[in-house]
């Protein structure tokens, strides 16, 4: 006789629908709790020396004193010069890997592969790397433009790979739909995928710079450990990751101006993200009338 399918019980889908809600509460809470205690414990320790004149000043007595101006300065640059340099190449990849080149073919394993590994590249690797090709082989030295050289080549497959998922959910009817129209491969990119794809591009940028901003050991062996405002991309700047790690394990006393210097940091990422999720929003509408 054929076998024949015999649905579950109600009960049974019931307590594995109450367990499954029951254990993705619990992670949500438990990833909430840990991010709430933290920033708790960087508000009770660092919340007192935080004022106008931390956030203008320069750092004076080794940064137990005086404010975090230019490494605000350099942490922005730094990033800025990473992003500058990665967005680029990281839609140019994703749009050589989801449009042009073949499915499963061996060129668009062997460039997935190569991101892959590239993603699990602990960050002191990069920074010997950055150290021996950006400062020294190219000449460089500890500057913010080696620094922020260096961050591109640690965010390039998280926007590579984000870039690429949100071209490939773009439906192949409007690909159909835009040839049909007699619009060239170069003019359905830019005028329907890219817009479309947007807010998986926005995510990408974002997570891209939150990797940048808090990165510390690939900079401490490419921009350097000096804290004055930087007047140039060639100058040493110090990042405020590496301005945590120093007054934490370096210097006697300045524990609370790491703390101050981390819930700025923190504050920074919450902005950013804050308003990534905003436009992103505004995109996905955009794209939902779209349809």
């Amino acid at each position: 006789m054929p076998d024949v399918c015999v649905a579950p019980p109600a009960a049974y889908l019931h307590v594995r629908d109450t367990l499954l809600r029951a254990a993705v509460w619990s992670a949500t809470l438990l990833v909430g709790a840990v991010f709430a205690w933290l920033l708790a414990d960087l508000l009770g320790q660092g919340a007192a020396r935080i004022d106008w004149s931390f956030l203008t000043s320069a750092p004076r007595n080794a940064g137990r004193s005086g404010g975090i101006a230019p490494i605000l300065v350099s942490t922005l640059v730094v990033v800025v010069v990473a992003i500058a340099v990665a967005a680029p190449l990281g839609l140019a990849t994703a749009v050589l890997l989801a449009e042009v080149v073949r499915r499963g073919g061996r060129t668009e394993r062997l460039i997935g592969l190569s991101l892959d590994v590239l993603a699990g590249i602990p960050s002191i690797v990069f920074g010997l790397f950055g150290n021996a090709f950006f400062c020294i082989w190219l000449g460089l030295g500890f500057s913010i433009l080696a620094g922020g050289l260096t961050l591109a080549c640690m965010v390039l497959p998280i926007l590579i790979r984000t870039a690429e998922s949100g071209l490939r959910m773009v439906p192949n009817d409007w690909r159909f739909g835009a040839a049909a129209l007699g619009l060239s491969r170069a003019a359905t990119l830019w005028q329907i995928l890219i817009p479309a794809a947007a807010p998986a591009l926005l995510a990408g940028l974002m997570l891209g710079i939150g990797r940048a901003m808090a990165e510390t050991a690939a900079l401490v062996f490419t921009s350097g450990y000096v804290d004055r405002m930087p007047s140039s991309l060639w100058d040493s700047g110090r990042a405020i990751s590496v301005h945590i790690y120093d007054l934490s394990m370096n210097v006697a006393g300045g524990d609370q101006s790491a703390y101050a210097s981390a819930l700025v940091l923190i504050v920074l990422l919450i902005m950013i993200n804050s308003a990534a999720i905003w436009l992103a929003d505004i995109l996905l509408v955009r794209r939902i009338k779209m349809i």
